[in-house]
């Protein structure tokens, strides 16, 4: 068979979900969205490398994010473009030239199966063209300004999913024919579509949901066990555990400002070998420390390139991932920054949204406080900025097995 390359799309903007953090990086029990995806293509015997293809606005996330674990078929991170066919047009450009087929998937479809995946490329190895599909279950109905007009026989009707599966002369050629008409198609299937050429369906499955609104992460865990009841249909009672983290940056000219993920536009940023975001390193610390674990320079040590100019949003994202390993989630934080400069009163709400998308709380779960020192102390000189953090944590049970795969995090 021909080397196989994959694409995973990444770079919408997921505004159905009401999130501040993209739908793809939210988490989905120990793992983000986007993990459960790759996972699929790392492990599959027929994809030889992939690449991602993220928004720009989170680009520096997701690398970070992606660094922190061992994805050995991952060829790049690329940035997409403003409409879907434009991205993938991105991705395939960044995939090594050997590769002649394609597996064009959404990361917000977490709960692709192996045996689908494979499947749709064995059989797109030789048609040329396959969408992953399932049949329609419900009658569905053809309407015109709230009357219906027809009722569409039910046996020919399929509901489109990815991956989606090309020959990659074939997908270059109906990106190509698409822009230059300036066509846009509801999917990449759609395009091969407009060439004439054939596209075959390969049955997926039901569960193959897509992350678009919250709802849809409720049933997302259900369908992965993750929300697990005792003998008495109750949920399982969790200990809790409390830790505490403190952190100090000077202030260092030509940098940006960023505090809690959210970049502050008034004065200079803050020393770091990451993006020096203090409240961040403050609150990874508490949730290490009230899980036992080491603090966060073992786990993102100044020494490591991986992690310089890092997104320490994301930090905390796979922080909370190295919670989940050893099965503990935050439940409650509570922080304080000491600030004399700039004013944060503005930029609370925000901070707070992001920090509760991040470790997959609601934002009232989080205490947020800003304060000065009333001149007093370094803080109060207007050299830098200080920050204390309290996390409450919960244990589910017994921590996560080591799957005998190289560690994660290291």
């Amino acid at each position: 068979m021909d080397r196989v390359g994959g694409i995973v799309v990444a770079a919408g903007r997921g505004n159905r979900m009401g999130s501040p953090l993209n739908k793809v990086y939210l988490p989905l029990g120990e793992e983000p969205v986007i993990l459960r995806c790759l996972r699929v293509f790392e492990e599959s015997s027929l994809i030889n490398s992939y690449v991602v293809v993220a928004n720009h606005g989170d680009l520096s996330f997701c690398r970070t994010l992606l660094n922190s674990y061992s994805l050995t078929k991952l060829s790049g991170v690329v940035t997409g473009g403003e409409t879907r066919q434009e991205s993938v047009a991105a991705g395939l450009k960044a995939l090594p030239k050997e590769c002649r087929l394609v597996a064009v998937h959404d990361a917000a479809r977490p709960l692709l199966e192996q045996k689908v995946l494979e499947g749709a490329i064995r059989q797109a190895a030789d048609a040329g063209a396959v969408v992953v599909a399932v049949p329609v279950k419900d009658t569905i109905k053809v309407a015109e300004q709230g009357n219906i007009k027809g009722t569409p026989e039910r046996s020919s009707l399929w509901i489109a999913q990815t991956p989606q599966v090309f020959q990659r002369t074939l997908l270059t050629n109906a990106l190509e024919e698409a822009r230059a008409v300036g066509f846009e198609g509801t999917d990449d299937s759609s395009l091969v579509e407009r060439l004439g050429h054939a596209v075959t369906i390969y049955q997926g499955s039901y569960e193959n949901i897509k992350i678009t609104t919250p709802e849809d992460l409720v049933i997302a865990r259900a369908l992965l066990g993750l929300d697990t009841l005792d003998s008495n249909g109750r949920k399982e009672h969790l200990s809790s555990r409390t830790g505490l983290g403190y952190d100090v940056h000077p202030f260092c000219q030509g940098r940006p400002l960023y505090l809690g993920g959210v970049e502050i536009p008034e004065g200079s940023g803050l020393a770091g070998h990451s993006d020096g975001d203090v409240l961040l390193h403050a609150l990874a610390d508490a949730c290490l420390g009230a899980a036992g674990l080491h603090d966060i320079g073992h786990y993102f040590p100044p020494s490591d390139a991986r992690w310089k100019g890092a997104s320490s949003l994301a930090l905390l994202g796979i922080v909370r991932g190295i919670l989940a390993k050893e099965g503990y989630y935050v439940h409650q934080v509570d922080i304080t920054v000491a600030a004399e400069k700039p004013r944060l009163s503005a930029y609370l709400e925000e901070i707070r949204r992001r920090i509760a998308a991040v470790l997959g709380i609601a934002p009232a779960a989080i205490g947020l406080k800003a304060t000065t020192t009333e001149g007093l102390g370094f803080v109060g000189r207007g050299e830098g900025i200080a920050c204390w953090a309290i996390a409450s944590v919960e244990h589910k049970g017994t921590p996560f097995p080591f799957n005998g795969k190289r560690p994660l995090y290291g």
